[in-house]
């Protein structure tokens, strides 16, 4: 079935403000079932930005740069390309699907040291759009709904 462009835009602002799916810019705490979502390197170097906050608050692992650690999520941006990048966030999205029980909240992931920018970054979490369970930063949710617009 083919959505019209008015039912695709009610749809996408529906999922945006279903459960406050807009991420916090400033994240310092967690309920139990949150996992903080964050940029970083492949070698698990969690030294500035918010893989150092993971690493000091949530539990992200020194020397673990990909996947589920404590309550926080690494999705590898400091190397190779958007491309590469985008490989990570299907496999974080491929998990998320799996583990609805959690609520993941993205941040602004290779938008600070990776110097990559909302617009190359948030249309890889397309697919994300419908999950409940995935929170992404209004910067993200401004370009998806654009694409939305332009479609």
């Amino acid at each position: 079935m083919i959505m019209k462009k008015e039912e695709r835009i009610d749809q996408f602002m529906e999922s945006m403000n279903s459960n406050n799916r807009v991420t916090s810019d400033y994240i310092v705490s967690l309920n139990p079932q949150e996992v903080f979502v964050f940029g970083s390197n492949r070698q698990g170097y969690h030294g500035g930005g918010a893989a150092a906050m993971a690493h000091m608050r949530f539990g992200a692992v020194w020397g673990l740069g990909v996947g589920l650690q404590g309550q926080s999520y690494a999705i590898p941006t400091m190397e190779g390309s958007v491309d590469s990048v985008g490989w990570y966030v299907d496999e974080f999205i491929a998990f998320a699907r799996e583990h609805p029980e959690l609520k993941f909240l993205v941040t602004e992931i290779g938008c600070g040291i990776a110097g990559y920018t909302p617009q190359e970054i948030a249309p890889l979490f397309h697919e994300a759009i419908g999950l409940e369970n995935v929170s992404l930063p209004q910067r993200f949710w401004d370009v998806l709904n654009e694409s939305i617009d332009e479609q």
